[in-house]
């Protein structure tokens, strides 16, 4: 094994040629990875002026020496060939820049092409430095070429298009020499560690235990270079005949998750970290006919995978109307599954109506569980263990018999009806989710009524804030013992209150006649006809409609095989001790905010706590903020006052004895504390943010994904923005308000949902002023580091450390994190406004 450090110059110079093995993943940066490679040859550039031997590190290449031919030696790219395409597209760019712009001196452009890109004396692909692999040929001998469509839309295309954008915004016309200081920088500045493999040399062992500078590779990535060294010189037609069909069938994302969609229908526990492991132990232990086997296995699960993507490529109807549905709820745990039963299909073991069945059933638990006031605890778990349920029964009925034995919360009928009732839909799961259960059912009325949900917004017929109208409404029916916010609890946030509308914010807390207008103007009249020939709008007419909303709901959606479901087990108060727990000291709620939460009575849920220990029981006060006269301790022998223990906790109580109103809880704040209700409206409602959520919710408790919700909000009402990335695991970035003078951003973090972590991207910020001051990006650090649970170290300051996402549950950490964030947007200049503060 040879290892030496060397440049781009000396690598491409010379008769050599890089050829990029077939089992390589085609070219894949995207416009984060170009954008820093680019900050980074222009920072190189700038600094060569003064400290002309300035160099920056670009990792290791792993080659493996291959034959030598006449036309020179050539070399096999194992690792580092998305770094080595991305130089030859820039040296392109390069070249047609100097062509354009320096046409009085041809040699200038033409020396770069001889040397570093082409060779015009050898025939064919052999001309070609850089071979890369079969998907990325074309385009890039488009671009080598300079032939029409070099700057496509492919990735190599992409690519060609941002350097030469790049090269136009950097050519300083008063500056005749900084195009080539850049060249200078590319060819002699950007440093290498080359490290070839000889014939002695498991060049894959090298390959594997590396970990360098260029986009990392997947578990994915793994997989296929494992298959594919496995076959040798048969892999050639492998890859013509299953490989490349399966790559252009699929996204890159898909092409790297399948091989866990596959695996985890087996082992539901298994990450999507130790996918190479699991596959690498199992194949193994195959032989090479088994290999191709497998490799055209996937390639056929890559067929189904496509359907479930696109079910508009779905034949039967009502299988393609189950995917569709499927497929808008958004949650990746259902696809193992579903790639299951279309591969029984094709293979003729199921039939396309019990497909369709075990489809419906799915979809069914999914809607009637949540409805039911589960959302998420236990689904993914639940759903991936179906897999292994299949055998040679039904699928449709084996799969309902599943999900209806044990405690998997598929809600019969009668716990519907009871649900719709009680229950707090609108505080329960994703806003997305409970939107498209309102789609469907009025789809499921009118067909032909078009409903846009992602402008489509949950309207409270009977609003979240009372006006004196509404009060009177609710007065004329209280039974004894009732307040009109007791009854509004209860009411407000019930299915058989909520509806679709185009125009939220307008119609607000308006009278109800005033409402109905509206109501008969706009698209979602389906939903809407009890409400347009109701004369009020109160407990009645709300009751009424969930009873209604739960005849349509059992109609649509099958409930469980009851004759398979537990027998009763009385109701489950784990979320009334989670709430309760979840109420900081100084802070109170009432029997009726904590009875709305789970849909019952203040009465059996006071009954509930006199006689169970739950801690911080003695923060539930009457709704007038009074201590319930009949409120024990636990112990009996505990005498303490407890007005006397809440005040300490900093409480403050009027003269009448009354809590501080400003200290209550609600019941959305009680939904919000434990994770309950994740709301991705708009501005978060978009493809790649509903990616993000949906993993987030998928991999965290529900309080670590709320807040990393609650961080976001914070940072929009500092003035910045957050975007999401569109890898297999998703990522949020949070960019700063303002740029720099040059019209950089700043992004001082990026969230990773799968990972858990928080990635502080001080790689990113010691470019860009005013945090290229060292002094600047430790202050920073120290701030963070003062927060319990993180420890970014100094030797870090210029890398891109990271502290999981569990930080930020603490209530106390998560507001510190914040105050460094508040800072760190005062320190650009870009101080928010009193009112985005107060956001």
């Amino acid at each position: 094994m040879d290892v030496r450090e060397t440049t781009l110059q000396e690598l491409l110079g010379g008769p050599k040629q890089y050829l990029v093995p077939l089992y390589q993943r085609p070219y894949a940066w995207q416009g984060r990875q170009r954008s820093r490679l680019w900050d980074d040859i222009v920072e190189l550039a700038e600094t060569r002026r003064t400290n002309p031997s300035a160099t920056h590190f670009m990792g290791s290449l792993v080659l493996s020496a291959g034959a030598i031919v006449p036309t020179g030696m050539e070399f096999l790219v194992v690792d580092g060939q998305q770094r080595l395409t991305t130089l030859s597209i820039l040296l392109c760019a390069l070249r047609d820049y100097l062509r354009v712009h320096q046409a009085d001196e041809p040699m200038l452009a033409e020396s770069v092409h001889e040397q570093y890109i082409a060779d015009r004396f050898k025939p064919g692909d052999a001309r070609l430095k850089l071979l890369p692999t079969q998907a990325d040929r074309d385009s890039f001998r488009a671009v080598v070429d300079g032939a029409v469509g070099a700057d496509s839309a492919s990735g190599v295309g992409d690519a060609y298009s941002f350097f030469r954008r790049a090269l136009e915004a950097a050519d300083d016309p008063d500056d005749p020499h900084d195009i080539e200081r850049i060249r200078e920088a590319v060819l002699g500045g950007l440093s290498f560690v080359s490290i070839t493999a000889r014939d002695e040399d498991n060049v894959y062992r090298i390959f594997e235990s590396l970990n360098n500078t260029g986009l990392r590779l997947t578990q994915g990535d793994l997989v296929r270079n494992y298959l594919f060294m496995r076959l040798g010189s048969r892999g050639e037609s492998v890859y013509s005949s299953w490989w490349l069909p399966m790559q252009q069938r699929l996204s890159v994302d898909d092409l790297e998750l399948i091989f866990w969609l596959d695996a985890v229908a087996d082992e539901p526990l298994l990450k999507q970290g130790d996918i190479y492991s699991y596959q690498q132990a199992r194949l193994s232990k195959m032989s090479d006919e088994e290999i191709v086997a497998e490799i055209e296995r996937y390639g056929r699960l890559s067929e189904h995978l496509a359907v479930i993507r696109d079910p508009s490529l779905e034949t039967d109807a009502i299988v393609q109307a189950h995917l569709a549905h499927l497929a808008e709820w958004g949650s990746a745990t259902t696809v193992p599954l579903t790639l299951r039963l279309l591969a029984r299909r094709a293979a003729g073991t199921s039939t396309s109506a019990e497909v369709a069945g075990a489809l419906a059933a799915v979809e069914s638990y999914i809607v009637r569980r949540t409805l039911g006031g589960r959302p998420g605890q236990g689904l993914n778990r639940t759903i991936l263990q179906a897999c292994g349920e299949l055998d040679e029964r039904p699928v449709d009925q084996t799969l309902l018999d599943y999900l209806s034995t044990g405690r998997k919360y598929f809600a019969t009928d009668s716990q519907i009806r009871e649900a719709v009732r009680t229950q707090p839909f609108y505080l329960r799961g994703l806003k997305t989710q409970q939107k498209l259960i309102l789609k469907w059912i009025s789809q499921a009325l009118n067909p032909k009524e078009e409903v846009d949900v992602g402008k489509a917004t949950i309207e409270h017929i009977l609003p979240q804030t009372l006006t004196p109208d509404w009060i009177a409404v609710l007065e004329q029916e209280l039974g004894d013992e009732e307040t009109v916010d007791m009854v509004h609890d209860q009411l407000v946030h019930s299915l058989g209150n909520l509806t679709l509308t185009g125009y939220n914010s307008e119609l607000g807390n308006r009278s109800f006649p005033s409402k109905q207008e509206d109501y008969r103007k706009s698209s979602f009249t389906a939903l809407n006809r009890l409400v347009l020939d109701a004369p009020t709008w109160g407990h009645s007419q709300i009751i009424a409609r969930g009873d209604w909303f739960a005849d349509q709901i059992i109609a649509h959606w099958i409930g469980p095989n009851e004759r398979m479901q537990p027998g009763e087990i009385g109701r489950d108060w784990s979320m009334v001790h989670q709430a309760i727990m979840a109420i900081p000291a100084g802070h109170w709620t009432s029997y009726g905010d904590l009875a709305a939460l789970v849909g019952t009575h203040p009465v059996p849920l006071g009954q509930h706590l006199g006689s169970t220990e739950v801690l911080g029981a003695h923060r539930v006060l009457q709704g007038s903020g009074t201590i319930s006269s009949g409120f024990r301790w636990p112990d009996p022998a505990d005498t303490r006052d407890p007005r006397t223990v809440l005040e300490e906790e900093g409480l403050a109580f009027s003269a009448a004895g009354a809590a501080d109103e400003d200290a209550r809880l609600s019941t959305a704040s009680l939904a919000e504390r434990i994770g309950l209700s994740i709301d991705t409206e708009s501005p978060l409602d978009t493809a790649s943010g509903g990616t993000f959520f949906d993993q987030l919710a998928s991999a965290n408790p529900p309080a670590a994904a709320h807040a990393v919700v609650q961080l976001l909000d914070a940072w929009r009402g500092l003035g910045g923005t957050v975007e999401y990335g569109g890898a297999s695991e998703s990522s949020a970035f949070m960019t700063a308000p303002g740029r720099t003078a040059d019209g950089r951003s700043h992004w001082p973090f990026t969230v990773y949902p799968l990972s858990g972590t928080v990635e502080v991207v001080f790689q990113h910020l010691r470019v860009r002023p005013p945090f290229d001051d060292i002094a600047l990006r430790d202050e920073f650090r120290t701030r963070l580091n003062a927060v319990l649970g993180i420890n970014l170290g100094a030797d870090r300051i210029d890398k891109r450390p990271s502290f999981p996402i569990d930080v930020l549950v603490a209530e106390r950490s998560r507001r510190a994190v914040i105050d460094a964030l508040r800072w760190f947007v005062r320190a650009l200049g870009a101080t928010p406004t009193d009112d985005e503060v107060a956001a």
